[in-house]
Order: C-alpha cells, then structure tokens, then sequence
C-alpha cells in the first residue's frame, strides 16, 4: 500500500467534502427562503431542499454503477458538473421568478450530492485496512470548514447580488468548478488497473449478511434521525418564543458536534472497535431525545441537538466503517450504491415528515418518533457484538 498515496487522496477528499457541504449548507440557508420568496403557495417553500434530498437518493445507485465504470475521478467530476448546471439554472430561476424551474434545479443539485456522498468511501479504496476508518472519519470532518465558511459565503453572495439570493446559486456554481480543479489531483486507480474480473457475489447474498443489515441500519437511523430532529428543531425554538439567533446559536452547536469529533472518530474506532462507537452514537441519540424532552430552556434545546450530532457522527461514521467489511473489492461500488440508497431515501421521508409531525402534533412528538428506530437499531448493533464475542470464545475453545 502506497502510505503517500492513502494520505494524499484523504486530503484531496477532506478539501472535496468542505466545498460539497458548504454548497449543501447554503443550500439549506437559503433554499427555504428562495422557495418562499418564489412559491404563491408558501406551503412549498421547503420543496426545493426536498428536492435536493430526493435527487440524492435518486442518483446513488446510477451513481455508483458510473464510477465502477469510469472510475471515482472521472465520476466525482461528473457529479461537480451536474452540480454547476443545477445550480446555474437555479440562480436563472431566482432571476426569472420562476419557482418549478427553482425547484428543478435544487433536484438537479441533489443528484450531485449522490455523487459526493461517495467520497468517504473514496478514501478508503486505497487506504491500508487499519487505516480505513481515520480515511473516512478524516473525510467527513471537512464538514467543520463548511460550518464556518457557509454562513459567511452566504451573506456575501447576498450583499453583492442584484436580486436577492440569486448570488448564493451563482457561488455555488463556482464552488462546483472550484471542486473538480481539486479532484484532477485525486490518485485513485482505474477500475481495470485494479484488476477486477467480475462483480463479485450477488447483491442478495451480500444484503442478507449480519453485517450488512447492521451497517445499513446504522446508515439509515442515524442519518434518518438527525435530519428529522434537525430540520424540526429551528422551528420548535422560534415557537417557543426564542429568536432565529438563538436558533442559529444552537444548530451552530449541532453542525460541530457533527463534524468535529471526526477529526478523531476513526482513532476511535480503532482503540474500541467499530461496533462499540456505534453503540455509543445510539445512546447519544437517545441522549438527544432525552434531553428534548426535559424541557424546552435554549441550553436544553442545545445539548439535545449537541448529543445529535455527536450520536450521528458516531453512528454514522461507524456504520460507514462497518460496511467495509461486507463486501470484496470488485463487489463495493454496487454494495455502496445500495447503502446510499437506503440511507438517503430514510433521509428523503424524514425530510418530508419532519415538519409535518411538529405541525400535526408537536417537538415532542419528534422525539417520541425517533427514538424506536434508534431502539432497534441499539439492538440490532448489540445482538453483533454478541454474536461475534460468541464465535471469539467458540474459536478460542475450539483451538484450545
């Protein structure tokens, strides 16, 4: 394994994901406010990030089959030019008043986010297996510079522009092409000079393994999770009487604790075991829920959205991780893309059901949401860890 090599692609790959969320978190400042400055039915406004969601789930599977074709560089710049179109047609949209042509281009932008996605796993191709999970714990902490870069992006985008909002999609587009210059660096082999022959097994018997079900789960409730409580939690604090500066102060402490811890997670993951910080995200989830459900005072609302982020990270993180071992090196690209699937269309439902359950019902009834599925997925992580510590000692008795 080339050492300069597995380093040199998670540092390509940690400045590729900073542009990727930074362009997706301006999309969340500013998709909702465009929506409702464009929509005559206001009760649409979200529609546009909705659609952002949905065309990430959309585009993982076709996604990943490109990239076992074409390899990960050429696939990923595919991705950054679908991303400049969508969000060039978004900004003409801003310009022309025209909300469904606004909407399109929030699709055609998801489609790229199911591209990026893949750049965790990017960084663990050529990583030497005790290095996989720092590659992608490493990749996913480039989410911190978009934390801080976004909202100040975003102003400026605003100020300078003629039309309002509209200079946000236009930064985008450059974002977008300032993305594929970075990955014309990225050392990942063609699919062929890695020599694979064939597709591996068949995506069933790949699906049906404990560690499969388990890392997919993991994916899916944590992710699913976050986003339903995230996307709910500024509008339950400015419904509690607090201001959108309060609400602002605590998703400030939700995106670091989704995005600092990864600058250690994979260190983690190595002392403990993947499947014990996974277990430890769960309980962090439930730890969210918890403290949500305390009380609604502004420090109560920003522990349980810090507990969030941390359990995401973990989970999420590990899950990720763990997918790795389910699969062979000819067989990832199709296993990945099934993942994703799963994990971003959990995230497409809980983006549509979110603001609904808080509407319809209440904050609590958000939490009370969640927490079965995190539940489940405790379980389904703790029933591994028993069963793997059980073929340990079977082995270990056998042999003695």
């Amino acid at each position: 394994m080339n050492l300069s090599r597995e380093k040199k692609n998670v540092a390509v790959l940690f400045v590729c994901q900073a542009l990727f969320i930074t362009i997706w978190t301006m999309m969340t400042i500013v998709g909702g406010l465009t929506g409702a400055a464009l929509a005559t039915n206001k009760a649409l406004a979200t529609l546009p990030f909705t659609a952002m969601i949905i065309g990430n789930a959309m585009a993982t599977v076709p996604a990943a089959l490109l990239m076992k074709r074409v390899g990960r560089r050429a696939g990923f710049m595919v991705g950054t030019a679908i991303c400049a179109a969508g969000a060039a047609i978004a900004a003409y949209a801003v310009y022309g008043g025209d909300f469904w042509l606004f909407v399109a281009g929030g699709l055609i932008m998801g489609i790229f986010a199911g591209f990026a996605q893949f750049y965790r796993f990017a960084a663990a191709d050529t990583a030497s297996p005790r290095f996989k999970s720092r590659a992608i714990s490493l990749v996913v902490a480039g989410g911190l510079v978009a934390a801080v870069a976004a909202p100040g992006l975003t102003e400026w985008a605003n100020e300078i522009s003629p039309v309002a909002f509209a200079g946000s999609f236009v930064v985008m587009a450059g974002l977008a092409a300032l993305t594929s210059a970075v990955l014309a660096i990225l050392d990942i082999p063609q699919p062929e000079a890695l020599g694979y022959g064939h597709s591996g097994r068949p995506l069933p018997q790949i699906i049906r393994q404990p560690v499969f079900v388990v890392a997919a789960l993991g994916g899916m409730v944590s992710y699913g999770a976050m986003l339903l409580v995230m996307t709910a939690s500024p509008l339950a604090i400015v419904a509690c009487g607090y201001d959108v500066n309060d609400a602002a102060f605590v998703i400030q402490g939700h995106v670091v604790g989704m995005f600092a811890p990864a600058l250690f997670t994979g260190a983690l993951i190595e002392r403990f075991g993947v499947l014990n910080i996974m277990l430890t995200g769960v309980v962090l989830l439930m730890a969210c829920a918890a403290i949500a459900l305390s009380g609604i005072d502004i420090v109560q609302f920003w522990l349980a959205m810090l507990a969030l982020g941390l359990g995401w990270n973990f989970a999420f993180i590990g899950a990720s991780t763990l997918l790795t071992e389910s699969y062979t090196p000819e067989e990832r690209e199709k296993v990945q893309g099934i993942n994703d699937f799963l994990v971003f269309s959990t995230v497409a439902l809980a983006s549509l059901s979110s603001g609904a359950i808080l509407h319809f019902f209440s904050w609590n009834a958000v939490q009370w949401t969640v927490l079965p599925f995190v539940a489940v997925s405790g379980a389904a992580t703790l029933w591994l860890i028993l069963r793997r510590r059980a073929e340990r000692q079977a082995v270990a008795t056998g042999s003695g």
